[in-house]
């Protein structure tokens, strides 16, 4: 599945992101035997009050040769299967770890062509559910009423709907990964979770140190004393630098494209406090040799830069390049060019949302590129998420007179959409989303090329439809003409 990328000559530095890539692509795991396996830290970027505060994100990590019998038993992988994803929750079934297959942890669905392209808080809320029903009954049951169960559970499952995340892959072998095996069954799995001593990145250090001790430690400066996703990240890519004959890899997975909020960088415990200028100018005017001392330590946080020279995983979860400055330029001219002649797309009435039914949408304006956006936004907001015959999501709106359908994976937006103008708004939303300047180093090439080739396909027809229909009405048949 995810195809983490292995490098013939280790962490030694290639002349060009091109000759990276290529190496990347020649040795992915779906195309090699499981020896090739892997231990990948996940480094998950802070979200929500987490974001707006302590800013340390949460960590995972992926074993690429690790199976599960259920959530909490391990086992070896067979041919084909793709692994697991570890880490230590709170309050969930009173268990310390949870293992979560990995497409469902990442998306909250079961195969890669469900993956939906546009995403907001009542679909994301749905796919969850659904997932928990099919698969987590046992460890989070439906309330007494048969709702849906409040806790931390949606954080097993759709992670890459809220965050961005940062993968430090280094290699395993297939005795280490059974040893592994051995100990996390042969251990009680009783809930150990503390923010201190045992939250979710001492689990991964454990786990990576079990492969290769000491490897990871905390930070007792930089960090207090707690050990943080970030620092342990920063001691894995030093780990994997210091030891060049183990293969290891990074890339980036991208928070999927939607109306829930982007996620924050991530920080460690001082860097989050410092960060705020009230906290170091104080601190370092009082108290001038403890200050230096952790400005030091800040600065050495803060030249760790997760996301640096990392490919994306692309949709087929495949590495690819991000764009450059000058192709984003290039593709947000063709994206301007197919939408500026867009017939008036909307027959739904969304006035209860804020649309009005039928206005046509401005065009060529300042800010008239975030409009599209946040008119989707309320579109969506407005249908209701189910999934069709194959199991991939689709929204349904109620227009009055009927029903419309919109696909909202690749797989079925075009042969699952009743209403290809709905559809091409939801492509062209994305595509807005991804092109931002912001979003540069976080957008695989290629998913850009297969968006905007589906916005052709749904919005071409429909322009020169409608051209069409105005020339006809330009230059009506005479009278007596025959039909054509």
């Amino acid at each position: 599945m995810l195809a983490f990328i292995k490098s013939v000559a280790g962490r030694t530095r290639v002349a060009s992101l091109l000759g990276r890539l290529c190496l990347a692509s020649l040795f992915c795991l779906t195309s090699m035997p499981l020896a090739h396996a892997g231990a990948t830290l996940l480094l998950e970027e802070p979200y929500s009050y987490d974001g707006a505060f302590a800013g340390t994100g949460h960590v995972a990590v992926y074993l690429s040769n690790v199976c599960s019998v259920s959530p909490v038993e391990l086992r070896p992988c067979k041919a084909g299967e793709t692994g697991v994803v570890l880490s230590r929750y709170d309050g969930i079934d009173a268990r310390d770890w949870i293992a979560i297959p990995l497409i469902p942890y990442l998306y909250a669905v079961d195969r890669e062509e469900a993956i939906p392209l546009f995403a907001d808080a009542k679909l994301v809320a749905f796919l969850r559910d659904q997932y928990r029903r099919d698969h987590l009954e046992t460890l989070v049951p439906d309330r007494p009423d048969g709702s849906t169960p409040v806790g931390n559970w949606y954080e097993m499952v759709g992670s890459s709907y809220d965050r961005t995340i940062y993968a430090f892959e280094i290699e395993t072998s297939p005795d280490q990964d059974a040893r592994l095996i051995d100990h996390l069954n042969s251990q009680p799995n009783r809930e150990r979770y503390n923010f201190v001593k045992r939250n979710c990145a001492d689990f991964v250090r454990e786990v990576v140190n079990f492969y290769y001790p000491h490897a990871l430690h905390r930070s007792i400066v930089g960090d207090l004393g707690v050990t943080t996703p970030k620092q342990i990240a920063k001691m894995l890519a030093k780990y994997s630098q210091h030891h060049p004959e183990l293969t290891s890899a990074n890339f980036l997975v991208p928070q999927v494209p939607g109306a829930v909020r982007r996620s924050k960088p991530v920080h460690g415990v001082l860097e989050s406090v410092l960060a705020a200028k009230k906290y170091m100018v104080p601190l370092v005017v009082l108290h001038p040799y403890i200050g230096v001392g952790l400005l030091v330590e800040y600065f050495g946080h803060r030249r760790f830069d997760p996301s640096r020279n990392d490919l994306v995983m692309d949709a087929r979860l495949q590495p690819d390049a991000p764009i450059t400055r000058d192709q984003r330029r290039t593709y947000q001219s063709r994206l301007d060019e197919m939408a500026v002649s867009a017939p008036v797309l909307n027959s739904i009435d969304t006035t209860a949302s804020g649309e009005v039914s039928g206005e046509p949408k401005e065009k060529g304006k300042e800010g008239s590129r975030d409009k599209e956006i946040k008119a989707w936004e309320r579109m969506q907001a407005s249908g209701v998420p189910s999934l069709d015959a194959s199991g991939e999501p689709i929204l349904t709106f109620d227009t009055g007179d009927e029903l419309e359908v919109v696909g909202l994976s690749r797989s079925n937006i075009l042969s699952g959409s009743s209403n290809p103008d709905l559809a091409g708004d939801l492509m062209e939303a994305r595509l807005r989303q991804e092109l931002r300047p912001a979003m540069t180093r976080k957008t695989a090439h290629g998913d850009v090329e297969k968006d905007m080739a589906l916005f052709r396909q749904l919005r071409v027809p429909a322009r020169d439809e409608a051209a069409a229909s105005s020339s006809a009405n330009a230059n009506p048949a005479p009278v007596g003409a025959p039909l054509q």
